[in-house]
């Protein structure tokens, strides 16, 4: 019987329970586990699905705490229309406070929908750049193509 609960508790340890963590905390924490499986991998992603290149991602990835500051370096630098040097030095000033904090710096508001998906945890780390459709046969973007009889 110990035994069986010994499982159990550890079990309960390794997976993550949604109604236990937050949204945010639990998307940056899969962020991590897939950045420290493979760090080039990781890096090659967050350049590849933010369109700056790999040596200012790696920079960025060696001048913070956790992988996952990085890709929020970069997500909120989309969303803000920020370069990731500024979101950096917010990133330094307001160290421990928060994303949000950081999100609100960064002229985020805070009943956006970018504040929302922050909040909530509803990002996407894909490695693809914005806007692609990997449905198959929709390829990238929106646009109709040059197909056949058109």
């Amino acid at each position: 019987m110990k035994r069986m609960l010994a499982v159990v508790l550890f079990l309960l340890l390794l997976v993550p329970l949604p109604a236990v963590a937050g949204g945010l905390e639990d998307f940056l924490s899969n962020v991590n586990v897939q950045a420290r499986v493979d760090l080039p991998g990781f890096s090659a992603k967050i350049s590849n699905q933010f369109g700056v290149p790999l040596p200012q991602v790696q920079a960025v990835v060696r001048s913070v705490r956790e992988p996952a500051d990085a890709f929020m370096v970069f997500q909120l630098g989309q969303f803000s229309g920020r370069q990731p040097e500024r979101v950096m030095e917010i990133y330094e000033f307001s160290r421990g406070k928060g994303w949000g904090v950081i999100a609100k710096r960064l002229g985020i508001k805070p009943g956006s929908a970018e504040f929302h998906a922050l909040k909530s945890g509803n990002l996407s780390f894909t490695g693809q750049p914005a806007g692609y459709d990997d449905t198959p046969g929709k390829g990238r973007g929106k646009g109709k193509g040059r197909g056949h009889n058109k």
